[in-house]
């Protein structure tokens, strides 16, 4: 074989083992390792991202609404498609209202995809597409706002950032609220110019169901200033209002003093929007007298009628001294519950004696949750009998040495105005899917009957006069009989551990019309100063908010009703 002949064969099989090296090398990259060169070039240009559909609305009673989705930008940048991080977070740094340093810090990770600005202003937005910046993008998704801004903040709470309901009925009913989630791809062109959603508008997240409550906005509207106004006024240190139906327990409106906007609670604390309406046990004072009267009726032990001697104003109970406000000698039971004694209170309490008092109280549902559907509610304070003093059936006959929630406090004199049967309290009326079909309807449920009926009417009787010739005539609404009762309650001061004599509560709870009750009303006012007592600081709130409501939801007055102009403590 010539030389040249072996040059040609020589050529001829390296050019064949050429051939086959490279022959193998697309076997390999072709077949052997499609599926994972696949999956890192999909890594490079796509991102999958999770979005979720956007939570349920929240409307009141007739449709208004309190808490929706407002669709808001979220910019991101793709750190492998930037020419220079440290310039680009210099252009980012003053739209987004977020430090230089802190933007080119994710720019320049190691990533494919990285948030640098969640649920920002519509505006941001805009001025960010004008800059049109390579490898930063914006997607829209939901952000929680309430249109009423403070309006009935403590009852619908808020949701953070990525959707999740953290407080109020936005926790209660998270699983209900949430939309479905879904993941979507982010994909880069080959120049690393765009990123855009691939996917999300032919197959959307599927949006939560929709609340209706029982809250009415008008009644919540009038509840919130009353109590603004009030607290005010009284230099008080907040307070808490509920409306509440006694015949079905659905809460018109539940106001919280002080407010907060569940649009803005980044500065805050829980203790801002802890729902005191439920969260907070207080001693009631001189309303627990309701109760108290409602058990010795009942059981007999006392007659509207019945006679018991005030002591003039001072009696001594295991070695401590009870005081009246005024000294009082012979009165009727229906005398003491109008001018609110406390030694007439106590007699009436040891009459009782302890298991009877004991079990009215549980079955008036102290000392355990109404179950209300909001998160939060905690039982309050009822001891069992074994572990009372020698001193506590009178103290807790006038609202000592017991513990309640307002809550508690407005379910007990519901039960009342509902002729003597329990309902139980809720907030929710309806659930909806995302199309407006009908998930739940909550029916009304009544908890169990407390009293007979001839107890309730006797003592509607009682409270009335506690309105027209007691210590509640400035809670007294022309051409409305009102039923209701007055209470000013020493907390302990916490530097001495005793009672003080300047940290109050003032209270009134009660029922309007009556004869025919339409709104249960409790009105609690946290450490008011100058004249404390419930008499005049929260009466006249009770009348201002059931003479609004009732003329709001067209009650008809009775010209007939007379009230009393007689002033009144306690």
């Amino acid at each position: 074989m010539g030389t040249f002949s072996r040059r040609r064969y020589v050529t001829l099989c390296l050019l064949l083992v050429g051939f086959c090296g490279i022959l193998a090398r697309l076997v390999s990259l072709q077949v052997l390792q499609a599926a994972e060169l696949t999956a890192k070039a999909d890594r490079q240009h796509q991102k999958s991202v999770t979005f979720e559909g956007a939570r349920g609305s929240v409307t009141d009673r007739h449709g208004k609404m309190l808490a929706m989705n407002m669709e808001v930008p979220s910019v991101f940048g793709v750190p492998a498609a930037l020419e220079s991080p440290s310039r680009t977070a210099r252009s980012l740094s003053p739209v987004l209202h977020v430090r230089r340093d802190e933007l080119e810090r994710k720019l320049r990770q190691d990533k494919s995809f990285v948030w640098l600005a969640r649920k920002v202003e519509p505006e941001q937005g805009q001025r960010l597409e004008r800059l049109s910046l390579d490898g930063i993008g914006v997607v829209m998704e939901g952000r929680r706002f309430y249109p009423k801004g403070p309006l009935l903040s403590h009852v619908l709470g808020f949701a953070g950032m990525d959707g999740q309901g953290l407080e109020g009925l936005e926790h209660r009913y998270e699983n209900q609220l949430h939309g479905e989630k879904r993941v979507t791809i982010l994909q880069r062109d080959a120049l690393g110019r765009t990123v855009f959603p691939k996917g999300l508008a032919e197959n959307p997240p599927i949006p939560g169901s929709a609340l209706t409550l029982t809250i009415d906005e008008v009644i919540q509207y009038i509840a919130e200033k009353e109590l603004e106004d009030a607290v005010t006024h009284a230099h008080a240190k907040g307070g808490a209002i509920i409306v509440m139906e006694p015949q079905t327990g659905a809460i018109l409106a539940m106001a919280v003093n002080p407010r907060f906007d569940p649009n803005a609670v980044g500065a805050l604390t829980p203790d801002r929007w802890r729902n005191r309406a439920l969260t907070d046990v207080y001693e009631p004072g001189s309303t627990m007298k309701v109760i108290l009267a409602a058990a010795a009726l009942e059981e007999k032990v006392m007659m509207p009628e019945t006679m018991i001697f005030g002591e003039n104003g001072r009696m001594t109970v295991a070695n401590t001294v009870i005081h009246d406000h005024e000294k009082m000698g012979w009165m009727t039971f229906a005398q003491m519950i109008q001018k609110s004694s406390n030694i007439g209170a106590a007699k009436t309490g040891m009459a009782l004696g302890e298991q009877r008092l004991y079990r009215h109280l549980q079955a008036f549902g102290f000392g355990q949750r109404t179950d209300i559907d909001l998160p939060g509610e905690v039982s309050g304070l009822l001891k069992t009998p074994k572990d009372w003093g020698r001193r506590s059936l009178a103290s807790i006959s006038m609202g000592q040495e017991i513990g309640v929630t307002p809550l508690q406090l407005v379910s007990a004199i519901s039960a009342l105005a509902n002729n003597g049967v329990m309902m139980k309290p809720y907030v929710v009326s309806e659930i909806r899917d995302a199309k407006g079909m009908l998930l739940k309807e909550v029916i009304p449920q009544a908890k169990r009957r407390v009293v007979s009926p001839e107890t309730a009417r006797t003592l509607t009787s009682l409270l009335e006069g506690v309105v027209t010739n007691g210590t509640g005539t400035k809670a007294a609404i022309p051409g409305f009989r009102v039923a209701g009762k007055t209470g000013t309650a020493q907390k302990v001061d916490p530097k001495t551990g005793a009672y003080s004599n300047t940290l109050l509560i003032a209270s009134f709870v009660g029922y309007v019309p009556a004869d025919a009750p339409r709104l249960a009303i409790a009105v609690i006012i946290d450490e008011p100063q100058g004249e404390s007592w419930g008499g005049v600081v929260s009466a006249p709130v009770f009348r201002r908010v059931g003479e609004q409501v009732l003329t709001y939801l067209g009650v008809s007055r009775d010209d007939q009703v007379k009230i009393a102009s007689a002033g009144a403590y306690d």
